[in-house]
């Protein structure tokens, strides 16, 4: 904890359902895991929003003061198309539908997601860790939990979950709905049993397997968790996190093997974390309905990626969010107003970052800090914020040292933003930003010769062609928004 963050820092942990204080496993250090996109398809929206949330968690652990080790894992094999561990393989399944290799669908949707993370400004890991990278370890690791706490059937290796304690109990009141969401098998002790190695069926031959003691086959999705995180982060670590859709089948059953593979009652996380969803009415939130909704869906309507991730701060994370056109149109009208402020400040601080000791600034700073010590709760941040943006008496260096300073932890860009960057060309427009000046200048030029029918009917041009013009504002038109 920092001079500038006295506040400390509390999470919701949805182990114990409570507030509690982050208190390191290892001192001046946070290891924080997060669960990773199964690459078979490009990721919605709702997907992100778990990764902006990530983003938020190891932004304000690095404000703090603390060093950040954040591993995501990239799912490439393992994942069954049913969250509750049924149903084929969903890399296996998008290589016989598409046609090409698993290995070349991986590529191409991890390369499409990392493009996402990018546009979203969210931090790179400190590893990106590979399913398919690790399967010999994981193999070792299914081998030395094997004899007390597995047993094999004709499908592969199953983890016997009466063999830890208190198995669910991540689920809490959720747990009674369980059974019905997973998988039945012939054989199973329990319902709630899981595949942690799954053999290749008889007389087939899949595109990612391999030799196991139980068989050719490929590791279930949880044991890929397990695994990683513990290589990486230790077996006892600080924060695991994920979507509210893990908390009731995925997390536990990877606490299950975090505690056979440690010998331990402990989950391996001391706090686990997950975001609700982003609830979309339209109904075009999910992949299974072909035409859902990804990142460059926004963008082809006209809205800078920035302004969704300023929408998903603007609620709390463990809220429900939903989305509508309108919500995010606003959202994107919102950032517009504070990049034209962040200008405008910019202009008048001298280029230095001095310390911050105004007494007004410093009260703004300890707000922002207590907000977000309070579970990252970004929604009060957003509004200390646009208030410094208004304290147009305070020093303008020191105004400018602290909105960078909150940025830092929001993530906007807001020191290297423009409103033109804002302007995202609206997928099928029918004239360029070229014509557009062209146009504008033909505007203005009539409009000094006092030809205002050509002006005017240059100007219901541009507007028929989705253009907005902003006379008196020196970046002189936008594109048209529609909700």
């Amino acid at each position: 904890m920092t001079d500038k963050a006295p506040h400390p820092l509390k999470l919701f942990n949805s182990l114990t359902r409570q507030m509690e204080e982050f208190v390191p496993v290892h001192t001046g250090e946070a290891r924080v895991y997060t669960c990773g996109p199964t690459v078979y398809n490009y990721q919605h929206i709702g997907n992100m929003r778990a990764y902006i949330f990530a983003d938020l968690l190891g932004r304000t652990l690095s404000w703090k003061g603390y060093k950040l080790t954040h591993i995501i894992n990239i799912t490439d094999v393992g994942h069954l198309t049913s969250d509750a561990d049924a149903g084929d393989d969903k890399m296996e399944k998008a290589a016989a539908q598409s046609g090409k290799s698993a290995w070349d669908i991986a590529k191409y949707y991890t390369d499409a997601y990392w493009l996402d993370i990018d546009r979203l400004n969210i931090r790179q890991p400190a590893k990106w860790a590979i399913a398919t990278d690790h399967v010999e370890e994981m193999i070792a690791f299914a081998k030395s939990i094997a004899d007390k706490h597995c047993y094999e059937l004709a499908s592969g290796l199953y983890f016997d979950v009466s063999t830890v304690p208190d198995y669910g109990r991540l689920a809490g009141a959720q747990s009674d709905d369980i059974e019905g969401r997973i998988d039945t098998v012939e054989g199973k002790r329990h319902p709630q049993d899981f595949a942690i190695w799954r053999k290749t069926p008889a007389g087939e031959t899949r595109q990612m397997e391999w030799d196991s003691p139980w068989g050719k086959g490929a590791p279930g999705w949880h044991l890929e968790c397990s695994q990683m995180s513990i290589k990486y982060l230790g077996e006892r670590f600080d924060i695991h996190t994920g979507g509210i859709d893990h908390r009731e089948i995925h997390h536990p059953n990877e606490i299950a093997q975090n505690q056979a593979h440690n010998c331990s009652e402990h989950s391996g996380a001391n706090i686990w974390m997950h975001n609700n969803f982003l609830i979309d009415r339209a109904g075009k939130m999910s992949k299974s309905s072909g035409d859902f909704l990804r990142l460059q869906v926004l963008i082809d309507k006209g809205i800078h990626p920035l302004a969704y991730r300023l929408m998903c701060l603007q609620a709390h994370y463990r809220s429900e969010l939903e989305f509508t056109w309108e919500n995010l149109v606003a959202a994107l009208t919102r950032l517009k107003r504070i990049v034209m402020g962040v200008e405008r400040l910019l202009e008048k601080a001298d280029g230095q970052t001095p310390a911050i000791d105004h007494p007004a600034l410093l009260q703004l700073q300890d707000k922002f800090d207590a907000a977000l010590s309070e579970d990252l709760n970004s929604s009060k941040c957003l509004p200390l914020l646009e208030e410094l943006l208004t304290q147009k008496k305070l020093p303008a260096d020191q105004r400018l040292a602290l909105l960078t300073d909150m940025d830092s932890v929001l993530g906007l860009q807001l020191s290297s933003l423009t409103r033109k960057q804002l302007r995202v060309c609206p997928a099928g427009a029918s004239i360029d930003e070229n014509s557009i000046e062209a146009k504008l200048d033909q505007r203005q030029k009539a409009k000094s010769e006092k030809d205002f029918a050509t002006a005017d009917s240059i100007r219901d041009e541009l507007t028929a062609k989705g253009v907005e013009l902003m006379d008196g504002d020196p970046l002189r038109w936008d594109w048209h928004v529609e909700p």
